[in-house]
């Protein structure tokens, strides 16, 4: 157990026989050999209990026989959990760590419990009581703790988590390729990223796992994995319940439940509910809107007969119903277009102004609503079986997702679009099944297979239809036709994508000790991918003719388009990585990695040339990756951790996400890139001066570019101009260069609030990232520009009982943009995805 870096509980005890009962007696210390001052010590499975006293010491009376496991908490420190197979004769001593720094010890990113600073692989840790207390409730938030994480937002479905700027293409989403990040919760893929949106229910810890995981996780990863543990059933009744009020009408309420169903069953069941109002305001409407409203139930169901067999099963189901998710006027760029195909002179032109230009009012007057309604959940078989020196492991997962959307492409009060809508239904199932152990000191592995299925489809159709004022927005000629009444009022399109996708996999991953200092780790995974695509989009409505340059102004804005593609798709890729332990408290890894995104199929619908779809980007390439890594975890003195890694990923065939001037393009298209690079430095580490002052830090530096893409979309001022682009040498989308974490908490030794012992404290995290591209193709005017964040907490903290404190979240009250995105057709206007302001308010919590 590493003993530099957290502080410990040393525990002495030895059996005493007084009146027929067995009691153990010790003495609960840290590492500075300070007594840890009303420790809890529980017998798992009965009512046994007891509190160290001033001097930490304990008696605790044991009227079961071993074995049984003993569970030892205290505020600050992270609870654990030692087996006792037979009365001891002699003092046991055991090691707790802390639970207030970034950096967790014990992960199981690679399918078995180990220390955290000893794992050959770039890892980020977040315990789920640091994200409690930091209000980070999503991934979105989260991203503020790990700098090389990136997520992007305009809606749910228009989401995008990245790792070191690789993993889900940048905009809005296209169905029809993988994301390079894999999302898993209890061992389950979450194959749409919408889920990242909703909150966490009874988060453990999250572990961010940088790099391509293909050898060590069922669904292939290139860039990366989130790793999420939920807190299992416990044989030991507890509860928990959190209430939390702040400005802006926020109501955040979370509960859990779990004890013993029976000698060998146990149970839990949590919740979670976050309200808010909406923080812009809608002038039309007269409204607040971009509330959150999210609701969300989790129930566990763990049948442990043995230490040999554990069976856990586990249902979910999350609600989202905001009236939200609208961005607002950001901005105008001056397009290559004609003078009067000019955003401002559209506006003069119908007679409109914008209810504000400065997007920090706040202000916004759509007429169409947003909505982003979803659905998502499901159920799950997890099934931990001793064979032989390791643990089978099968997972078994059926999940949905619904998603009834409406949005307001045109983002002004204008009639452009009049419907922007695109219901779905996904259904995905899974099933892998991993065998992890050690066959001798020396040799350990990781061997699994998995299959994977999912369909997507429209419910019941995909909708975009253009509103009275469009033709001005389309208008690309000076012909009076244009102005033709009711030629384009209802005119849209109804679009039927269906997708059905099955993958499967075998991967394997050996750690061999060459010496007690140098171990090597090689991997592989054979991976084969199966995806059909049946795609139709038939127009609809406004002006009924039969004038042939009517016809050909209403194909200029949409037309019919429909096209098949199923492909199959075999890979080969792995990994090597060679790990040496430099010296006692420093270990050094390298690594080469190669992996692959599959293949990608083009849902959004192909832009046109020369009046005809582009087949030829039906069907996209799959990536290919290169992969190089070089770390080192040091731990220099008691209480500090550093660790860097260097790193550069090549990617062939780069999955890009562009946007075209193409109306009718419904949220873009995919495109391949000819290769792009990644590469950084990344820095992490915490330092205790004492056993209550602890800091954290990260610190990511990414430089990502295209290396060659010579047929890239325009950027949205040089709309108007050709219709490709070599942007060569550009800059990627949404990385940062820097980006940096830092974060600290102060606790006093021991304290009593409303009669519960615990702790004072003190917290603060920062956040800064610098300015970075929203737009896949390089462009002047859509730069998000640097900001910095600072959020705090302050109040008491208690084991069990209350905890109560103060909270701000960007307590500065920075203004700053998310994501910059062109409106639709690329009229010259681009519309912001805002940060949060400052809030603020009260969180309570009771534990018992």
């Amino acid at each position: 157990m590493n003993k530099l870096i957290v502080p410990s509980v040393i525990i002495l005890f030895w059996i005493n026989v007084a009146c027929g009962q067995q009691i153990l007696v010790g003495t609960v210390k840290n590492t500075a050999d300070e007594p840890v001052v009303h420790a809890t010590l529980v017998v798992k499975g009965t009512n046994a209990y007891t509190v160290a006293d001033e001097k930490g010491q304990f008696h605790l009376t044991v009227q079961v026989a071993p074995p049984f496991s003993l569970q030892i908490n205290s505020v600050g420190y992270q609870s654990r959990e030692i087996r006792i197979h037979e009365w001891p004769e002699g003092p046991l001593r055991i090691t707790l760590t802390a639970d207030n720094v970034l950096s967790e010890v014990v992960v199981t990113s690679r399918r078995r419990r180990e220390l955290l600073q000893e794992v050959p692989i770039p890892v980020s840790v977040i315990s789920g009581t640091l994200a409690d207390d930091a209000g980070a409730f999503n991934v979105n938030r989260l991203k503020e703790l790990v700098p090389s994480v990136q997520l992007y937002s305009s809606n749910p479905r228009n989401t995008g988590l990245s790792i070191r700027g690789l993993g889900t293409t940048f905009g809005l989403t296209n169905d029809g390729i993988d994301p390079g990040v894999g999302f898993y919760v209890d061992g389950v893929y979450y194959a749409r990223t919408a889920a990242t949106t909703l909150d966490f229910i009874d988060v453990e810890q999250i572990e961010v796992l940088r790099g391509p995981q293909g050898t060590l996780f069922g669904k292939n990863t290139v860039a990366g994995a989130f790793n999420v543990t939920t807190r299992r059933p416990t044989f030991t009744p507890e509860a928990n319940v959190e209430l939390s009020y702040g400005n802006y009408g926020f109501i955040q309420a979370k509960a859990s439940v779990s004890g013993p169903l029976s000698k060998n069953l146990a149970a839990r069941v949590s919740f979670s509910g976050t309200q808010r109002d909406g923080l812009l305001y809608n002038v039309a409407t007269q409204k607040p809107v971009n509330d959150l409203n999210n609701l969300g139930l989790r129930g566990q169901l763990l049948y442990a007969p043995s230490e040999n067999l554990h069976v856990l099963f586990a249902g979910d189901i999350s609600r989202q119903r905001p009236d939200g998710y609208a961005q607002v006027f950001a901005g105008v760029a001056p397009t290559l277009r004609a003078a009067y195909q000019q955003f401002e002179q559209i506006l003069a032109d119908l007679d409109y102004e914008l209810p504000s230009r400065n997007p920090f009012d706040r202000v916004i007057d759509h007429d169409t609503p947003w909505r982003s309604g979803q659905d998502l959940g499901g159920i799950s078989a997890n099934v931990d079986v001793k064979v032989g020196p390791g643990t089978l492991t099968t997972t078994t997962a059926w999940r949905f997702w619904n998603w009834d959307p409406s949005n307001d492409r045109d983002f002004t009060g204008l009639q452009g679009l009049a419907l922007s809508q695109a219901p779905s239904r996904h259904d995905q199932w899974s099933q892998e099944v991993r065998w992890a152990g050690e066959f001798s000191n020396r040799l350990s592995a990781v061997v699994g297979l998995y299959a994977f299925g999912q369909a997507l489809r429209a419910d019941p159709a995909h909708t975009e239809e253009a509103g009275r004022d469009q033709w001005r927005f389309s208008q690309n000629t000076e012909s009076p036709l244009w102005k033709t009444p009711g030629l384009l009022d209802g005119y849209g399109i109804k679009t039927y994508p269906s997708l059905e996708t099955f993958s499967g996999a075998v991967f394997a991953q050996v750690d061999y000790a060459v010496t007690s200092r140098l171990r090597i780790l090689p991997g592989i995974r054979l991976n084969y991918d199966d995806k059909s695509v049946n795609f139709r989009r038939e127009t609809y409505g406004g002006l009924q003719t039969d004038d042939p340059d009517l016809l050909a102004i209403k194909r200029a804005v949409y037309s019919n388009q429909a096209f098949e593609a199923d492909v199959e798709d075999t890979n080969i890729s792995g990994q090597l990585t060679v790990a040496f332990k430099a010296t006692a408290t420093i270990n050094a890894f390298a690594t080469f990695a190669n992996g692959f995104k599959p293949v990608g199929l083009n849902l959004g619908g192909l832009p046109n040339a020369n009046g005809q779809p582009m087949l030829e980007l039906a069907v996209i390439k799959p990536e290919r990756v290169n992969h190089y890594e070089v770390g080192m975890k040091a731990q220099s003195t008691a209480g500090t951790v550093l660790n860097v890694v260097v790193y550069q990923t090549d990617v062939r065939d780069y999955q890009a996400q562009v946007q075209t001037a193409d109306l009718s393009v419904n949220r873009g298209y995919l495109a391949n890139a000819e290769k792009i690079r990644v590469r950084g430095v990344e820095f992490d580490g915490s330092i205790r001066f004492n056993n209550y002052v602890s800091l954290y830090g990260s610190l990511a530096y990414t430089d990502g570019k295209y290396v060659s893409f010579t047929n890239a979309p325009p950027p949205l001022e040089e709309t108007g101009g050709p219709t490709f682009k070599d942007i060569s040498g550009g800059k990627l989308p949404g990385i940062s260069k820097w980006a940096v974490s830092l974060g600290g908490e102060a606790a006093t030794a021991a304290g009593s609030f409303l009669g519960h012992d615990g702790q004072f404290f003190l917290g603060v995290d920062g956040f800064h990232r610098s300015s970075f591209s929203s737009n896949p193709s390089p462009s002047t005017y859509l730069i998000v520009r640097a900001y910095t964040l600072l959020n705090a907490r302050i109040g008491f903290r208690a084991l069990d009982g209350v905890t109560l404190f103060l909270w701000s979240r960007n307590l500065l009250d920075t203004d700053y943009f998310e994501q910059l995105l062109p409106g639709a057709g690329n009229a010259g206007h681009y519309a912001g995805v805002l940060g949060d302001p400052r809030t603020y308010g009260i969180t309570l919590r009771y534990a018992f």
